[in-house]
């Protein structure tokens, strides 16, 4: 008996464990956790880039942003559950998996948005309306403009290079410093290349979605030469970034380079071999050379 006990106490612990790493996929997955901490994180950066320190606010800041961000991906969610049905990259997502539903989901994307803006208004009025034109302009220009638009992502980008200018308007920044201009327009031109190698792998997916792709203007070699020449252009931008306000000694100096010529190299690889496995290392190697530069910046900025 005592034996069966301790079967049943065992058995019932991991099909708690289950259930419990279960919701934490689903939820993981539902608010797109990899993409909203990377708004979180630039989020900081903007702060820091006036502040130069961590405090508590930035702590509140950042929450703000990333629960605002996580409601508004769940939104996105939403709106595109009928099209993600038809995408392989997409269809086991939680909503069209059925893992949640759909009005389940709007729900959640309502309470996490109203927490995100209600925090942020609380700290000052002008976060608020950032926040809100950010998800005003994922959910209802970039997303249905996606679907008419092959070349969406150029006004799309302009969501990813919000975060820092929140952050950096938190910490009593003005909006139209050229410092946080500098650093949201280096987060802009980052994300149509971003995007364009996501695209070289699931173009096929995207089109059974009904989304129009660039692949239909060009061919799959100008578009892996364009979107080198963006990462090139991305590089030699990121030293616009080094300068008395942003970012300017020697160790930057030298980590920029690095940096750059390290993504060089390792990002001329599309333009002599048409493969998905290449195209999918290029967009872990942007992605990667980012955080690093954000990360230099962080930490000249505080130690």
């Amino acid at each position: 008996m005592a034996f069966l006990t301790t079967e049943n106490i065992a058995l019932s612990n991991r099909k708690i464990y289950y259930q419990i790493k279960y919701y934490k996929n689903l939820f993981f997955d539902l608010l797109k956790i990899r993409i909203t901490l990377m708004v979180a994180v630039t989020t900081i950066v903007g702060y820091i880039l006036f502040s130069s320190y961590i405090d508590f606010k930035t702590g509140i800041v950042t929450f703000a942003v990333f629960v605002l961000a996580c409601g508004a991906s769940v939104l996105n969610e939403y709106h595109e559950r009928h099209t993600d049905m038809l995408m392989e990259r997409t269809k086991s997502r939680p909503i069209p998996s059925g893992k949640i539903s759909p009005l389940s989901a709007l729900l959640i994307s309502i309470l996490l948005i109203s927490t995100g803006l209600i925090i942020l208004t609380s700290i000052n009025i002008k976060l608020f309306f950032l926040g809100s034109f950010t998800l005003f302009w994922y959910n209802f220009v970039y997303t249905p403009l996606k679907y008419k638009f092959a070349l969406a992502i150029i006004p799309g980008s302009l969501v990813g290079a919000l975060p820092p200018i929140i952050g950096w308007v938190a910490a009593g920044g003005n909006i139209f410093s050229i410092n946080i201009l500098l650093l949201s327009l280096f987060l802009f031109i980052w994300q149509i290349p971003h995007f364009w190698l996501l695209l070289l792998v699931y173009d096929k997916d995207y089109k059974k979605g009904g989304v129009p792709t660039i692949t239909n203007i060009f061919s799959e070699s100008q578009i892996a030469k364009y979107t080198f020449g963006l990462i090139v252009f991305l590089i030699l931008f990121s030293f616009t970034l080094i300068n008395k306000s942003i970012s300017l000694n020697v160790f930057n100096i030298f980590s920029f380079i690095l940096l750059g010529v390290s993504l060089l190299v390792k990002t001329s690889k599309i333009l002599f071999n048409s493969n998905k496995m290449i195209y999918k290392k290029t967009f872990l190697y942007i992605n990667v050379y980012i955080l690093f530069i954000l990360l230099v910046i962080v930490f000249d900025k505080t130690i």
